[in-house]
């Protein structure tokens, strides 16, 4: 079992930033990988970070070049760095961890925190 927890939403103005944070707790020795995604209100969970296998990160063409993701080993921490916000952007964001390949798909995950949310105002 990985307990997530994320932290760091709230509200900004477009063009903003905000960094999410999601500690994991519990099997973190267990090798896993982690990814980020969100949802929209009336819209599906969707993929938005991810680190592979290879520990090549990925991210949706959506966010490419405006959001980075990193870890913090020794904390047991990731992050999610969120930069030049748009009001698009607003959805409730979740960290989530899988031992399965296949990055992209939110059904590969096993683990998921309560979730963050993250309003961008325009």
């Amino acid at each position: 079992q990985v307990y997530l927890v994320e932290s760091g939403g709230g509200l900004v103005p477009a063009g903003g930033s905000l960094r999410l944070s999601c500690a994991a707790s519990g099997r973190t020795y267990s090798s896993y990988r982690l990814g980020w995604f969100r949802q929209a209100p009336g819209k599906e969970r969707e993929f938005v970070a991810a680190i592979s296998w290879s520990n090549r990160f990925d991210y949706a063409d959506s966010v490419k070049g405006r959001f980075t993701i990193s870890s913090d080993n020794a904390k047991n921490t990731h992050y999610l760095q969120m930069n030049s916000l748009k009001p698009e952007d607003t959805a409730v964001y979740y960290c989530a961890t899988r031992t399965r390949p296949g990055l992209y798909a939110a059904a590969n995950y096993d683990y998921w925190g309560q979730g963050t949310q993250v309003t961008v105002s325009s």
